[in-house]
Order: C-alpha cells, then structure tokens, then sequence
C-alpha cells in the first residue's frame, strides 16, 4: 500500500467526514481537512506509531479571493525523518472567521511560523503563546499577503492583474 492509501486509510479511520479530500500532487500525498479537526488530526498524525510525523517542516497561509466561504487556508507539511516520508494537510475557511487552533504544542517551532502568517494574512491562531506581528509594523491595520489590492496602478492601461497570476 501506498503512503496515500496507506495514511488516507487511517484519517478516515479515525475521523471520517472531516477528511474532504485525498490526492497525490507531484511528490507530496494531499489532505484537505476540515478546519474544526486539524489539530487533532495533526495530532494524531505526530502520535502515530507507525506514521510518525514528528516535523514541521513547513506552514504557510493561503489566501483566494474568490473561493467564497473559504477564501484563507493553512497549509501544513510534516515529515517522518527516520522513514523520509512527507505529507501536506491543508484547510480553508471564511476570510470573516480566519481562526484556526495553533500547533503551537505540538511543534514548538510553529510559533514563529504562526506569527508570521498572522502577520501577512490576518489569520489568528487560537491558543497561540504570543500572537503578534513579527516583520510588520504593529500599527498597520492591512495583511500584505493577501490579494485584496491591486498590484499595479489603476491608471495605467499598459499593465494589469492578469499578469500577476490574478
């Protein structure tokens, strides 16, 4: 059995209809997970015996404008050091509700990636030790990260969006 099948097997397992999706996407197996049980399926897959997650490798926010209802994301890979395994987890919410519990106690190192993402993107972490902007000033009120302004001035007519991958 596939790592895929393998680990898909085990999350339905253990917490059903809170696994949306599972693919392969060029080297890494896919999870998309409801955010209400990412913690615990984060949890579970660090805990693990056999699947043994025990790295955060890397964390990031994701944010698409126009996936109404589900606009911000988090996006999380672990690795399995001793089997070299790699997995990604991510899952989408509400730009009006952008809170997700932090993993702050699972990895320690989370907590300067949370911030950071809160930072650029507004998403808050809930539980984190110390939720605050990391690289940008603490008075602005904006997240640069995401796609809410345009990249270029409005007056030109030479440029747009569209060039941006927008």
């Amino acid at each position: 059995m596939n790592l895929l099948d393998n680990v898909n097997e085990k999350l339905k397992a253990q917490f059903g209809e809170g696994i949306i999706s599972a693919e392969q996407l060029y080297d890494f197996p896919v999870f998309t997970v409801n955010r209400n049980v990412i913690h615990d399926v984060i949890r579970f897959l660090k805990e693990d015996e056999e699947l043994s997650f025990g790295f955060l490798t890397t964390m990031c926010g994701l944010h698409y404008p126009d996936n109404k209802g589900n606009e911000l994301g988090v996006m999380y890979q672990l690795h399995n050091m001793p089997k070299n395994l790699r997995i990604r987890l991510k899952t989408f919410f509400s730009v009006s509700d952008p809170n997700i519990p932090t993993v702050t106690d699972l990895y320690p190192t989370a907590n300067w990636m949370e911030r950071q993402e809160y930072d650029f993107f507004g998403i808050i972490f809930k539980g984190h030790p110390n939720l605050k902007r990391i690289l940008n000033m603490d008075e602005m009120t904006a997240f640069p990260m995401r796609k809410e302004f345009p990249l270029e001035d409005g007056t030109r007519t030479d440029k747009d969006d569209k060039m941006f991958g927008r």
